[in-house]
């Protein structure tokens, strides 16, 4: 698929120090996202118009919608006045039990999380990770450097998150950027499937803070470590305990916390 534009040049004032100067920022561009299977719409995500491919399957997969990428049997991305709608074909096991989802959910009055609708569902959690890799400390701030350089949308906007998958050395391997953290993450679990990367060794490292969603999506993956920038909540860290994650956040340079798994660690 091509990418839409992702930024837009438009104008603005900046006052400073009592100086008022107009000219143009490059902004990035938000826009709704739906994700349909099978000509049913699922949900609406509001994202940047870029590797929808790599969204489309990276979310189906870590709802629980797809078991593999090879149940998407099609793509295709429709423009349309109000948005874009990812019109998916899945085969036919992922597509019953999706209309069997959105039958529990019919006539309910709650809001729920992302349509769950008991807090037993809410507190599920991942198969436990049992990856014995083996990352070092020197690792992990490379990876935090070379991120830096390598968020282009970032550096035009100010604007986005990234998420990029890393080698066990730290080299940069994957880099996806969106609005919205977790479509990042999301277009980065999508396109290592594509990629047929899906197994290979590594670790997450994502510009967000460390939030249940996105612990649940990396776990989800088989992912062993996950790094954020920002700080974790006790909700993720207890899932990633759960899980077998190793949680590193508040990446910094020259700095870094870690909550859970310190074996893959060491030093």
């Amino acid at each position: 698929m091509n990418d839409l534009v992702k930024a837009r040049a438009l104008s603005r004032v900046v006052w400073q120090a009592g100086k008022v100067v107009s000219g143009v920022d490059q902004v990035a561009v938000e826009m709704p996202v739906a994700m349909v299977y099978n000509d049913i719409s699922h949900a609406v995500m509001m994202a940047t118009p870029s590797d929808l491919e790599d969204f489309a399957i990276g979310f189906s997969m870590s709802e629980g919608i797809l078991d593999s990428p090879l149940q998407l049997l099609d793509c295709k991305e429709n423009i349309t006045s109000k948005g874009i709608e990812l019109a998916m074909t899945i085969t036919e096991a992922p597509f019953a039990r999706l209309k069997h989802r959105r039958r529990v959910l019919a006539g309910r009055t709650g809001c729920g999380i992302c349509g769950i609708e008991s807090l037993d569902q809410v507190m599920n959690k991942p198969a436990l990770i049992t990856s014995d890799i083996r990352v070092t400390h020197s690792a992990v701030q490379s990876a935090l450097v070379t991120l830096g350089e390598r968020q282009e949308l970032q550096r035009q906007t100010g604007a986005v998150h990234a998420a990029a998958w890393c080698s066990v050395n730290g080299e940069l391997l994957i880099i996806r950027e969106d609005v919205g953290r977790h479509n990042a993450l999301d277009k980065l679990l999508g396109a290592r499937n594509r990629q047929g990367d899906a197994d290979s060794p590594g670790f997450a490292l994502v510009t967000s803070r460390a939030s249940y969603e996105m612990v649940f999506k990396t776990a989800s993956a088989n992912i062993p470590l996950l790094a954020t920038l920002s700080a974790p909540t006790s909700l993720a860290i207890e899932l990633a305990n759960q899980s077998g994650l190793t949680l590193v956040a508040f990446t910094r340079p020259e700095r870094h916390v870690i909550y859970t798994g310190r074996q893959r660690l060491p030093g």
